[in-house]
């Protein structure tokens, strides 16, 4: 796919920040669409399916982690990225975004090209071209089927975001290794995306929410590990 193929919704109540920040996107080739406030942005998602969705944090009425929250809830949306482009640089708000479902949070000012490179990474693990496997990883009564993106645990079907999968099936690929912090980050989320430093157990403390805290195990001042 090219840049004409993607379409971004942007959203933030500040007129310059909407113009500006669409102008550069429509200058690398993508379709833009706008939004001032969180309500008229899920309405937009609603008709338009973006590919991703960039939110400033500090909104009137619905706040950007409110409108993420709801977002996350639509089950039509499943595939989209979510980014947050907000002033508010403090770990207890990249955190909030985070547990709301965000795909990455870029904080400003940042430079045009600096943002659209942060994008296009976005973008690209948006829309992987993988290889397909006909073989599902199964531990007990966990099923991971990596070609239909699917969890299973105890017959039942688990809805992850797209990051927590990614996480589970690299823990998961090799039962009993250690993986280090710096290993999951380059591998989850890529060298082009800063995140904060809690970012990885916030998606742990969710996982193991979903599918139980006996399978993944904390090594303290390590990482992280799947055990069978």
């Amino acid at each position: 796919m090219t840049e004409s193929d993607y379409t971004i919704l942007l959203v933030d109540d500040e007129k310059d920040i909407l113009e500006f920040v669409s102008y550069n996107l429509k200058k690398e080739g993508y379709q833009v669409k706008t939004a001032s406030n969180g309500r008229d942005a899920i309405e937009i998602a609603k008709k338009t399916t973006p590919h991703l969705i960039l939110l400033d944090v500090m909104m009137p009425g619905m706040d950007g982690i409110e409108t993420c929250d709801v977002l996350r809830s639509m089950p039509e949306l499943e595939g989209v990225m979510i980014a947050f482009l907000t002033a508010r640089g403090e770990d207890y708000s990249q955190v909030a975004g985070f547990e709301a479902g965000a795909d990455d949070y870029i904080t400003k000012p940042i430079k045009p090209k600096v943002l659209t490179s942060r994008l296009k990474a976005l973008l690209r693990r948006g829309n992987p071209e993988v290889e397909s496997s006909s073989n599902a990883l199964e531990f007990g009564d966990l099923i991971i089927d990596p070609d239909r993106y699917q969890v299973e645990s105890h017959g039942k079907a688990i809805d992850l975001p797209r990051k927590e999968f990614e996480l589970l099936s690299l823990l998961c690929s090799r039962p009993g290794k250690v993986f280090p912090r710096e290993e999951i980050m380059d591998k989850i989320w890529g060298t082009d995306v800063v995140v904060g430093a809690r970012t990885i157990d916030v998606h742990i403390r969710k996982l193991r929410e979903k599918i139980g805290d006996v399978k993944i195990k904390t090594i303290k001042g390590v990482g992280y590990k799947f055990e069978v």
